[in-house]
């Protein structure tokens, strides 16, 4: 992984409980697991010592995973210049139907859409980041094109 990582200190915290969870405890799960397996004997037709190097393998993935997240992490900063920007929080109304959505704007890491938490590299975000409350954005999606009224920014 190359390339900065936006995060939110919130989702930095988050990256860092999961490092710290996976090398104290899930780390040594599996090496317990490895241990009893070749305990059973022959590892040449051992599917549970088998199965053990493969979560050993998925676990040491994701420990390099997040810590090259945390190496590469850019940290967002509040900026309140009255503009949309990553770590906004921002109201909208999709223009047509009168709805209104709030969404936090994040980094793609941190995103999760079934909070709100939208990724600063999603359709509406790149449409809306730099603009002001009141402006009226195109959205260009893989579903079509749309409008979005910006109603409040925090």
């Amino acid at each position: 992984m190359t390339g900065e990582t936006y995060l939110t200190e919130e989702g930095l915290k988050s990256i860092q409980d999961e490092l710290e969870y996976l090398k104290m405890t899930k780390r040594p799960e599996v090496i317990n697991a490895l241990k009893e397996a070749r305990a059973l004997g022959d590892l040449s037709e051992n599917a549970e010592y088998d199965a053990a190097r493969a979560e050993q393998a998925t676990v040491e993935a994701k420990i390099v995973e997040l810590e090259a997240m945390i190496e590469h992490a850019v940290i967002i900063k509040e900026v309140n210049n009255g503009k949309v920007s990553i770590g906004s929080s921002v109201k909208i109304e999709y223009v047509g139907d009168g709805d209104t959505e709030e969404y936090s704007i994040v980094g793609s890491k941190e995103a999760d859409p079934f909070n709100n938490k939208i990724s600063n590299e999603s359709p509406i975000a790149q449409a809306i980041i730099g603009k002001k409350a009141g402006e009226i954005v195109k959205v260009t999606s893989p579903n079509g094109e749309y409008e979005v009224k910006i109603l409040e920014i925090s």
